[in-house]
């Protein structure tokens, strides 16, 4: 019976996680869309990437402990992802403009750290946080260079779901505009930490409930 419950809620789980993940960040290739704002919006949603997709792959590889795993949890994530961008294609927004955030790249750092380190946990949380934190940014920045004239199709398609309240009035300049990586990564790299323990203290909770 254990091994069933184990199985059924694991499987539960990692659906409810991604899922989960993929709402809470589906709107994060979106700062194009926030022009004027578009670096700062860019550093806050960067964070919020490393977030889920740090708790999420790590909870998941913990839970496994088979390296690989989180690589399968950000492909879970990235494919959530393209169908829900799918919404905004149906919109009528050219293809080359749907930006759909990158997280495989740092999920495999994220295994690579596992597997490097022969399951060490601690070293998982330490070196796989900061590897997620910082590399992050630098592939959604990559990733977001590739669009074809981001502000002119920005404001050609304005998003309509952008509440009138945060539609600038005149062009402002946010304090993270001069490096939005730079800032992106720093502050992932100290944060991803906690959110990778976090991810590990979800595995060891979630084994003491189906113990119970």
């Amino acid at each position: 019976v254990m091994v069933w419950l184990r199985r059924c809620t694991h499987y539960l789980f990692i659906v409810v996680v991604a899922v989960n993940s993929t709402l809470l960040t589906i709107n994060a290739g979106d700062y194009i869309f926030y022009t004027d704002w578009a670096w700062t919006s860019f550093t806050v949603f960067s964070i919020s990437q490393t977030l889920m997709l740090a708790v999420g792959a790590t909870y998941y590889l913990t839970f496994t402990g088979v390296p690989g795993t989180a690589t399968y949890y950000g492909l879970i994530m990235t494919v959530y992802t393209w169908v829900a961008k799918g919404a905004w294609f149906a919109l009528g927004y050219p293809y080359d403009f749907i930006v759909t955030p990158i997280w495989l790249p740092s999920a495999m750092l994220l295994d690579l750290a596992y597997w490097a380190t022969k399951k060490n946990k601690h070293s998982l949380i330490l070196f796989g946080g900061v590897l997620v934190g910082m590399s992050l940014p630098l592939f959604n920045m990559v990733n977001l260079i590739t669009v074809a004239d981001p502000l002119e199709t920005a404001f050609k398609y304005p998003r309509p779901t952008l509440p009138p309240y945060m539609t600038p009035i005149e062009p402002q300049v946010g304090k993270f505009y001069n490096s939005p990586v730079a800032l992106g990564a720093g502050a992932g790299a100290v944060l991803a930490v906690t959110f990778t323990a976090l991810g590990c203290k979800l595995n060891t909770w979630t084994y003491r409930w189906m113990a119970a």
